[in-house]
C-alpha cells in the first residue's frame, strides 16, 4: 500500500500529524508512507523510521497555477493507495481530488463529499487526556485500523551525531553540565502569541532563582533586539545565569540543543511540541485566543503543565467570544496575574524534583 499524508501549516501540526504515519507503519509494516509539507516543517519529520519520502510544497509552486498543477500530476503518478489529508484546504483539496486514490481521508466539511469518500466531524468538545490536536487526527485513522489506538504521542529522531555535535556546542560556550540547563521559548511564532517581554523577564528571575539553572533563549538572528530586550529586563543576578549568544540558525541543530536540557519554558507554539516530542518537560504559557482544549496536549503527565487565561478567569470566555477574544489578545495578557503564574511554576518545579 502507497499512502500519502497532507499536513502543512505550522511544525507543531506537522509534528502532529506524525502520529497517523507511526501507526500506520505499524500496522502496515510493507507500506510506503509519504509525508508531504512546507519547507521549514522538514526537520521535525527527518529520520522517522515510519515516513519513507517527505514531499515538499514550496510556495513557488503554490503561487504558480501551472506550477501547482504540473504537481498535481507528479503526485497523480506515484499511484498512491490512500491519501490522508489533515490539512484540508483548497491545495489539498486539489491535490486529492486528481490523486486517484482509492481511500480519500480527510474531516468533514459542506463540500468535502464531492472529493473524499471517508470523512469526520471534529471533535469541539471531548474528554481526552491527550487533547484534542490528538484525538482529531486519530480520526483519520479510522478506515484503516479499527483497534484501539495507544501510539498517540509524536516522536523526534535525532542522530547520534547530532546529540554530539549539540554537546561539543554546550561545551564550547562553557556551560556547567552539572547545573541544570533551561530553555526558554521568549518568544511566540507571532506577536499575538508571545507573552510580554517585561512579564516574561520577571519569570526568567524566578526560575533562576528556585532553580540555579542556566538559562538559553530560543530565537533566531533577526529576533536577536527582541532577545536582548528580555535579557535587559532581567536581573543582574539572573544575567549571570543567561548565555544569551548561544542559539540555532538550523533546526536540527535546534533539536538536538533542546534534548540536552532539563525543561522547557515559555510560550505555547511550535517548540514545546517539539520539546514534549523529545520527552523533555515542559511549562508553556498560552495567548488567550488559543483553544486550550486543543493543545494542551499530554498534560495528564506531570512533566507537562501549563497556564491559560480560562484556567484563571474563565468567566471572560463566558462573557466573549473566541473571535472577540483573539481581536483584543494584547489587552488580555494583562489579565494574567504574574504572582499566581509564579505560584504555578513553583508547584510545576516542586512536583518536577519529586
Amino acid at each position: 500500500m502507497r499512502i500519502l499524508i497532507i499536513q502543512q501549516k505550522r511544525i507543531g501540526d506537522v509534528l502532529t500529524s506524525t502520529i497517523i504515519c507511526n501507526n500506520l507503519k505499524s500496522k502496515f509494516p510493507d507500506s510506503v508512507i509519504d509525508y508531504m509539507c512546507y519547507p521549514n516543517s522538514v526537520d521535525v519529520l527527518k529520520e522517522n523510521p515510519n515516513i519513507d519520502n517527505i514531499v515538499v510544497l514550496t510556495n513557488k509552486v503554490r503561487k504558480s497555477i501551472p506550477s501547482l498543477f504540473k504537481f498535481i500530476f507528479q503526485i497523480r503518478n506515484k499511484k498512491y493507495d490512500a491519501v490522508i489529508d489533515v490539512y484540508s484546504k483548497l491545495e489539498s483539496n486539489l491535490i486529492t481530488l486528481f490523486s486517484g486514490a482509492k481511500y480519500k481521508v480527510s474531516y468533514r466539511k459542506s463540500y468535502t463529499k464531492l472529493i473524499y469518500n471517508y470523512t469526520y466531524e471534529r471533535f469541539d468538545a471531548v474528554e481526552s487526556e491527550h487533547g484534542l490536536a490528538i484525538e482529531n487526527r486519530l480520526l483519520l485513522l479510522k478506515p484503516f485500523i479499527s483497534e484501539k489506538i495507544t501510539n498517540v504521542k509524536p516522536k523526534i529522531f535525532l542522530k547520534d551525531s547530532e546529540i554530539e555535535e549539540a554537546k561539543n556546542i554546550l561545551k564550547s560556550f562553557n556551560v556547567d553540565t552539572a547545573k541544570p540547563l533551561i530553555m526558554f521559548g521568549i518568544l511566540g511564532s507571532e506577536p499575538f502569541k508571545t507573552y510580554p517581554l517585561e512579564g516574561m523577564a520577571k519569570i526568567i528571575d524566578f526560575t533562576v532563582a528556585k532553580t540555579n539553572a542556566t538559562i538559553i533563549f530560543n530565537y533566531v538572528p533577526f529576533q536577536k533586539d527582541l532577545a536582548l530586550e528580555v535579557y535587559n529586563y532581567c536581573t543582574e543576578e539572573t544575567k549571570k545565569h543567561i548565555v544569551f549568544d548561544l542559539y540555532c540558525t538550523e533546526l536540527r541543530t535546534f533539536l538536538a540543543l533542546l534534548s540536552q536540557c532539563e525543561m522547557l519554558i515559555g510560550n505555547e507554539g511550535g517548540a514545546v511540541n517539539m520539546a514534549k516530542a523529545l520527552e523533555i518537560p515542559t511549562f508553556s504559557i498560552f495567548t488567550p485566543s488559543v483553544r486550550k482544549e486543543t493543545w494542551q496536549l499530554f498534560e495528564n503527565e506531570a512533566k507537562n503543565a501549563s497556564i491559560h487565561l480560562k484556567d484563571l478567569k474563565p468567566e471572560i470566555y463566558e462573557q466573549h467570544t473566541e473571535q472577540y477574544i483573539k481581536d483584543h489578545t494584547f489587552e488580555y495578557y494583562a489579565e494574567y496575574p504574574l504572582p499566581l503564574m509564579l505560584e504555578k511554576l513553583d508547584a510545576y518545579f516542586q512536583e518536577y524534583k519529586n
